[in-house]
């Protein structure tokens, strides 16, 4: 037995886990798309989890479902995804070995309550930080002639990024396996995930808030302006009609292309009529 109590099979078996939960995370965007985002290429990373958890062929039934599961919406920093890859495989461990100990719902609970924070720290560190220091000394380099500088600037930018994403993801497996047990055993689980969804919801809402930008220009002279009332009442409004339209669209099983017809045409309507801005 190692100090950290695994045995070598184990910290083999941690260390490619690892190594999965770095490449995937990085080709995360190989897939974007702008109804579910980085969805399919989570999926990626999950996919060998759910293939080795689910390889029987009585367990199709289940392995399509988790795949289900894993389609959606999901929008976080490459090199942050790896905590997440990590943290949800070893929460879809501990659902095969033992369904009744979790809702799956509360995976992807789990998932979207940790988007905000982890996309706030590292676009912050990442893309304001690290990207803007590494290529400024490059290309101060570069302006003097010296090949060092491209290759300086991707060195610097790729060693944090490295770390990060390597040690990341194994710290959200190993501490998932760790406080999952700790929850499940103590009856806690419940509670965590109603706390969860609540943080959940509030990352969605925000994402609602600051991705669709719709408002009114309607006045009535100088004394009455339609947006700024609404925003009195209820800021961003607007937003989040359209929001719940597309919901109830889905919900009624409307097509994608028909949804993207009806935003496209009735944007671009309203925008003539001078309805919406």
């Amino acid at each position: 037995m190692a100090d950290n109590g695994l045995t070598t099979e184990q910290r083999k078996d941690l260390r490619k886990k690892s190594w999965s939960f770095t490449w995937r995370s990085w080709a995360i965007q190989a897939s974007w798309n702008y109804e579910r985002q980085m969805n399919m290429g989570f999926l990626y990373g999950i996919a060998p989890t759910l293939n080795r958890l689910y390889s029987k062929p009585e367990d199709l039934d289940k392995k399509k479902a988790a795949y289900q599961r894993h389609m959606a919406f999901y929008n976080c920093t490459p090199q942050t995804s790896s905590f997440v890859l990590g943290l949800t495989t070893s929460m879809e461990e501990e659902y095969a070995k033992n369904p009744s100990s979790m809702d799956p719902d509360s995976i992807n609970a789990v998932k979207s309550s940790l988007m905000g924070p982890l996309s706030g720290v590292g676009d912050s560190f990442f893309q304001g930080t690290i990207r803007i220091l590494a290529f400024s000394l490059g290309i101060n380099l570069a302006q003097h002639g010296s090949i060092l500088g491209p290759i300086l600037a991707m060195v610097i930018s790729f060693i944090p990024s490295f770390a990060v994403t390597y040690w990341g993801g194994q710290f959200g497996y190993t501490a998932g396996k760790k406080y999952l047990k700790i929850l499940t055993g103590s009856g806690l689980m419940n509670r965590v995930m109603y706390l969860v969804n609540i943080v959940g919801l509030m990352v969605i809402g925000a994402m609602i808030a600051s991705m669709i930008g719709i408002t009114t220009p309607i006045k009535m002279g100088s004394a009455f302006n339609l947006q700024k009332t609404l925003n009195s009442i209820f800021p961003q409004m607007i937003p989040l009609a359209f929001t719940f339209l597309m919901y109830w669209m889905l919900r009624k099983k409307v097509g994608t292309g028909w949804i993207l017809l009806f935003c496209i045409g009735g944007g671009i309507l309203l925008s003539v009529l001078g309805i919406f801005a």
